[in-house]
This record gives structure tokens, C-alpha cells and sequence, in this order.
């Protein structure tokens, strides 16, 4: 049968199912072929907070959405196109987020009366009509998966497990993904077990002939690779790029890189990829607590290394009085916090961008830090090298704030060449600085106010250090009032200077055909890039004048961010808390901004923004 290839600009697919139906492993599998075809894309996992959820129930339910296209992708938050339901309660969980007429492929051999009883249906929805508006296709995958491999030795228990391989399969055909990549990866990640290898393979194969020969699916799809500027792409997490930007800043510093890490959910891929670097001078250390990980960390920066810790909100909380420990003893330290959905325990596989506040002002005394917020997987390693240069440069701790929407999702990311990133070698102290050969350790550069590093056993530059109140200069305990003073504005004023070294906040307003700018601004921050740029454009082709601002550096802001938010009749602040960069804006500048706020656990929606947008520009 010759079968149409229609060609289209964009899709986004879901896959889901059950926790155990390798949901993630295929849609990382169809975003690695997608990626090398040259179509941009970003992605977003989705998974349940319970270990191991009853099997078919909604609690259970894992996805992973890719959206794919021939320009550049801001948001893989947008409907799904296509939904790939391996189960009634894969299918029930994600409905209310498809597109009306979108593609449902769903698994008909698991809508039995046991498996719909447990995801909530009284009745059979791919039999009751209530799918009328979708492109349903009922496909029996776990038994055509089974009969594909009565040749291959393995259990029917076995068989079934890689029914995700022919889902991976049939999609692969509909959009005309490669078919050789996936079965060199099979064989490799299977190489100690060559009959699952090869059940693997022979499912996946049988997912796209059928795809290929059945008369139910008449069309396939075409997504021509995007434009991109020319150089070296792989597709990169969050996490991954951040492992990558703290190496190569300590790398550009000249130092050795240590972490000192607690695992907690969505931060752990982290020490995870940083652990293979070993041969590039990362020592990484997974202690038995928060406290430990972050104290492991201010002792390797004292030693003369660029110490790391990382975490997720509830860690952080922990992280606070050793903060406060590297605020007092002015050395570099890098803190990442993947944010997730609090308080407490609260989501720890869901998103938000609720621990801003916290970054700012959760320590005791007065403690400042540098903070930034990465703005996608890709910026990630850009954020985490800038957290280094600042760390190293003003001698200061600094919260890297990225979260679980951007750890877990993937997006292409261009391979820099090392020679182009910024060098910001430190340099130790080794001499006395003071009168009569004495060591000041709290004398400050007069530009960054940073004080000298000088690593232990330098002879003649022993110092004290420790969480008491130093003397300015000698770094003596002190508890005179004034020097208590002076120092407190001292740190504050270091971190204060560290706008002088940041870019200006830029902002995107193109002129309308009448040559005229926006009059309303939205500013964001983190995540929220994405979704918002994209409904801004949105927002422009439907003639709507819009400009967009987006801010990397939290603490300080950008020196023009006030001017910035005066030149606008209105300012809308989209984040995922209640509105804490709001809080921040009107305290700081006296800015009459509008907060617009999702607390979900997802990632903001480009079409969900749009309406909001225009409902408050209209206002």
C-alpha cells in the first residue's frame, strides 16, 4: 500500500501509561532520533511522586511530551497533537489536555473490565461515543507485540514489557523517524541480555510495519529539520547541562571542582553526571545529609576548590545556617536548587518556582546572596558557568535556581567551543599583604570588595575562620558594634556590586506596522521564558503589541531593571508561586506590577498565557 507523507511544521506528541510501561525510556528514545533528524524540539517529562503506584490507576501515571518542529520550539507545554494511551488511566489522566480532533492511539488489549474498573470508568469511552471529537484508533499493542516475538525465547511476561517498543515503533513510522538508530541503541543497552535485546527489536520493527501495512492509518508525517545556526547540537536535561556548567566553570577558573550532595528529587542527576568527570578533576561526594553535603562543600572552597552542593527546596531549608556559615567566611560556593512543588514534601516530581523568597531571605542575620534563575535545559550550563564566575570573582555563595520542568526536560543545545567561553582564572594569595609581614585576610579589593583566598598551609598566611563575627581586616573575632556594622554592609555592598558585571536587562518590543512600540511589558523569570515568549509572538501576529523581558539575575537586578519597568504603562509578572518576583519588584522599585500565578505543578501553558495576557492588556 502507498501511503501519503504529509508534510507539517510542527506536533506535539504524549506518551503515556503506567509507571512500569517505560513511558520515559520511549520518549527519550523518539527525542534522540528526532533530535538527529535536525528538527528543534523541547520536551517534558511528567511522572507520579509515589515510588510505585498501584498499576492502572491514575496515581500511577507516567508521560513524557515531545513537541517537535521545523523553526525554533519555545514550550513543549502546549496540547498534545497526538496521545499514546497504553492504559484506561493513561487515557483518562491526559483527555482534558488534548486538542479537539487530536490523534488517540490507545491500547485497546488493556481496557478490559479490570483495567477500566481501576482508572474510573463506569463504561468503555472508546466504545460510548464520549471520543467522537478525536481521531481515535484502537490498537491492540500489547498482543500484537506478544505474537511478534513467538520466535524469540523469552516469557510472555517478558514479551509484554516491550510493548512501549511498539509504540515507539508505530509512532516512528507515522513521522518518519529512522529506524536503524533505535535498533544499534536496543542492542547496546541489551548487549548482556541478547534475547531481550533482540525481543526489543523485533517489537519496535513490528510497531512500524504495522504503521506501515494496516489499513488504519492512511497518512504519515514529515517534519523538515529546522534552521539553526551552523555548529555541533546534541539534545541536553537540565541537569546534564548544569553538570556541564559547573565543570567548565571551575574549569575556566582553574580550579578543581568538588560536590558535596544529599540526593533528592529533582536535583540527583546532577551528582549523578557529575560523578563520571572524575578524569577532569570533579571529586564528588554523596554525603549522609543536607548539612554534610553543603559543609563538604565550604570546606573544599577553604582548601582552594570550587565547592558545589545541590538540592531541591526542602534541602535548601536544611542548607540554611551553612549558608549563612559561607556569607560570614566570604568564599565561593555554588548552591543549585531544582525547585519543585512545596511546601514541604509537596510535589517532588512537579514543577514551580516557589523558593525565590527563600533564596533571597531564608537565612537568619543579615545574609545576602548572589541569586539567578536559569531560563531553559539548554541555559542551564550558561547560568551555572555564570554562578561560578560570580562565586570566584566576589567571593561569595550563590543559589542557582533552575526546577523540575527544566532538570528533566531536554531541548538542542549548541556545543560551544571551549576557547569562546569567558576565563576568569582566580589567583591565590601566597604573600603577606599587611604591614610588618602579617596576613589581613578580610582586606578587600577595591572593586569587588572580595577578600583574599589563600589556601591552608600557605606559610605565614594562617588564618581564623569559623561563624563568629571577624574583624575587618585581621578577620579576628570581633563583637565591637561598629565593626559588626561596617561588615554587615560590607558583604551586602559586595553583592550589591555585582551588577556592575551583569548585562543590562534586555527587552523584546518590535515595532508595530505603525512604527509604534508596546505599552505593556511581561517579565519573567526562570522557566517561564519559554511559554511566555511564545504567547507573546502569539499575541504580536494577532496584532496585539506586546514586549517581553526576561531576568537571569535575581540578586542583584540588572542596574537598568527599574528604568525598564517606568517606561511601561503596565508590567505583567507570569510565575509558577503566588507571586514573589512581584513582591520582589514593588518593594524594590515601587513598581505597580500585575502578578499572574499558577501553583499546578506544571509548567505555564503559551495558549493558557495568551488569554490572560490579553485579558490584562485589554483591561
Amino acid at each position: 500500500m502507498v501511503k501519503q507523507i504529509q508534510q507539517i511544521d510542527q506536533v506535539v506528541i504524549r506518551f503515556a501509561g503506567d509507571s512500569g510501561d517505560g513511558m520515559q525510556l520511549t520518549g527519550e528514545r523518539f527525542t534522540a532520533e528526532t533530535a538527529a533528524l535536525g528538527n528543534n524540539l523541547s520536551t517534558l517529562p511528567n511522572y507520579p511522586s509515589e515510588i510505585r503506584a498501584p498499576s492502572g490507576t491514575i496515581a500511577g501515571v507516567s508521560s513524557y511530551q515531545v513537541k517537535f518542529a521545523d523553526h525554533d520550539v519555545l514550550t513543549a507545554g502546549d496540547p498534545p497533537d497526538v496521545l499514546v494511551a497504553m492504559n484506561p488511566a493513561a487515557l483518562k489522566a491526559n483527555l482534558t489536555d488534548l486538542r479537539p480532533g487530536a490523534i488517540i492511539v490507545a491500547n485497546v488489549d488493556e481496557f478490559t473490565k479490570r483495567g477500566l474498573s481501576k482508572a474510573g470508568y463506569a463504561v468503555n469511552p472508546l466504545e460510548d461515543h464520549s471520543l467522537d471529537s478525536f481521531d481515535v484508533h484502537a490498537v491492540p499493542i500489547t498482543s500484537l507485540t506478544v505474537s511478534s516475538l513467538s520466535d524469540i525465547e523469552v516469557s510472555r511476561k517478558e514479551g509484554e514489557r516491550a510493548k512501549n517498543m511498539f509504540a515507539l515503533g508505530l509512532l516512528s513510522w507515522m513521522y518518519t523517524r529512522p529506524v536503524e538508530p533505535t535498533m544499534t541503541y536496543l542492542e547496546q543497552k541489551f548487549a548482556s541480555k541478547p534475547l531481550i535485546a533482540k525481543a526489543n527489536q523485533a517489537a519496535f520493527k513490528a510497531g512500524y510495519n504495522y504503521g506501515e501495512t494496516t489499513e488504519v492509518f492512511a497518512v504519515a508525517y514529515e517534519v523538515a529539520p529546522a534552521v539553526v545556526e551552523p555548529g555541533r547540537y546534541r539534545s541536553i536535561s537540565g541537569n546534564v547541562a548544569t553538570s556541564y556548567g559547573l565543570l567548565a566553570g571551575a574549569r575556566r577558573a582553574g580550579l578543581r571542582l568538588f560536590v558535596g550532595s544529599y540526593p533528592i528529587t529533582p536535583a540527583t542527576d546532577i551528582l549523578h553526571d557529575l560523578v563520571r568527570h572524575k578524569r577532569f578533576g570533579v571529586t564528588t561526594f554523596q554525603a549522609e545529609d543536607e548539612i554534610a553535603g553543603i559543609c563538604s562543600a565550604i570546606g573544599a572552597s577553604f582548601g582552594g576548590a570550587m565547592g558545589v552542593t545541590t538540592t531541591s527546596g526542602p534541602g535548601l531549608s536544611l542548607k540554611s545556617e551553612a549558608i549563612g556559615l559561607a556569607v560570614t567566611l566570604e568564599l565561593p560556593l555554588v548552591i543549585v536548587d531544582v525547585q519543585r512543588g512545596g511546601p514541604s514534601t509537596g510535589l517532588p516530581t512537579k514543577t514551580e518556582q516557589a523558593d525565590l523568597l527563600q533564596a533571597m531571605y531564608g537565612r537568619n542575620g543579615e545574609a545576602p546572596v548572589a541569586v539567578l534563575a536559569a531560563r531553559s535545559p539548554a541555559d542551564c550550563f550558561d547560568t551555572a558557568l555564570e554562578a561560578v564566575r560570580i562565586a570566584t570573582t566576589y567571593r561569595t555563595p550563590v543559589i542557582m535556581l533552575t526546577d523540575g520542568n527544566l532538570a528533566n526536560g531536554s531541548e538542542p543545545w549548541r556545543v560551544p567551543e571551549v576557547d569562546d567561553l569567558p576565563s576568569f582564572p582566580v589567583t591565590f594569595t601566597t604573600e603577606p599583604n599587611g604591614p610588618d609581614g602579617t596576613f589581613l585576610p578580610f582586606l578587600r579589593d577595591p572593586e569587588t570588595l572580595a577578600r583574599p583566598w589563600a589556601i591552608p598551609g600557605t606559610p605565614g598566611l594562617e588564618h581564623r575562620i569559623g561563624g563568629l563575627e571577624k574583624q575587618d581586616g585581621a578577620g579576628t573575632v570581633s563583637h565591637d558594634p561598629d565593626n559588626h556594622d561596617l561588615m554587615v554592609r560590607t558583604r551586602a555592598a559586595k553583592v550589591a556590586a555585582i551588577e556592575r558585571s551583569i548585562p543590562l536587562l534586555e527587552v523584546d518590543d518590535p515595532p508595530g506596522p505603525d512604527g509604534a512600540t508596546a505599552r505593556t511589558l511581561v517579565l519573567g523569570w526562570g522557566s517561564s521564558y519559554g511559554p511566555v515568549a511564545a504567547a507573546c509572538r502569539r499575541l504580536r501576529r494577532h496584532g496585539v503589541q506586546v514586549a517581553h523581558g526576561h531576568l537571569r539575575h535575581l540578586n542583584p537586578f540588572p542596574r537598568n531593571t527599574g528604568d525598564v519597568l517606568r517606561s511601561y504603562d503596565k508590567v505583567i509578572v507570569p510565575e509558577l508561586n503566588l507571586g514573589q518576583l512581584a513582591k520582589l519588584l514593588r518593594a524594590e522599585y515601587l513598581a505597580d506590577v500585575v502578578s499572574y500565578t499558577q501553583v499546578r505543578g506544571l509548567p505555564f501553558r503559551a495558549d493558557e498565557l495568551v488569554d490572560a495576557l490579553a485579558e490584562v492588556i485589554g483591561r
